[in-house]
């Protein structure tokens, strides 16, 4: 029986270099001579920690990020923005969580969305991926093109085609 899923990643090496990219961008700018701003990814946990001075240089840095994770085409869907805190003197630290895998309210959404399309497939939730079943490999063409069209919020790709 055909068969593929649908998850959500992220690949660390590309991400890696988008981040790099945006260090030396942040370095060569005018406006960051003088500054003790720093970008900072923990590959653990995949968090992106900003530490720079005020709201201005923090929407620089993450603009650039933006645009470097586009120029690698990666998705910026799957950057969690959080709330900035106060650092030590007039620092300000941000931290932005990197989405990797599909959490149950998106996986819900997406069974959910495949099961009201009416077409002959068998969708089904498995920890942080969505695998989708049917007879046919055009109904599962059609199951992509669906979750393609749609807007879950993150990033999804379609790995594991079976015949």
């Amino acid at each position: 029986m055909p068969s593929f899923d649908i998850v959500s990643k992220i690949d660390g090496q590309t991400l890696d270099n988008a981040i790099n990219n945006a260090k030396k961008e942040i370095l060569n700018r005018y406006d960051f001579h003088s500054s003790n701003s720093s970008i900072e990814l923990d590959k653990k946990t995949n968090v992106i920690t900003i530490l720079t001075e005020d709201d201005m240089r923090l929407k620089a840095i993450t603009d650039s990020i933006i645009s470097r994770m586009m120029k690698q085409h990666l998705d910026a869907n799957s950057l969690d923005f959080g709330k900035e805190t106060i650092a030590s003197g007039n620092m300000i630290r941000k931290e932005v969580k990197v989405k990797e895998g599909i959490d149950k309210e998106t996986s819900k959404k997406i069974v959910a969305k495949i099961k009201d399309s009416k077409i002959k497939v068998q969708a089904s939730m498995m920890e942080d991926q969505v695998r989708v079943q049917g007879k046919n490999i055009d109904d599962l063409q059609k199951v992509i093109q669906l979750c393609r069209s749609e807007d879950f919020g993150q990033p999804l790709q379609f790995i594991n085609m079976r015949n």
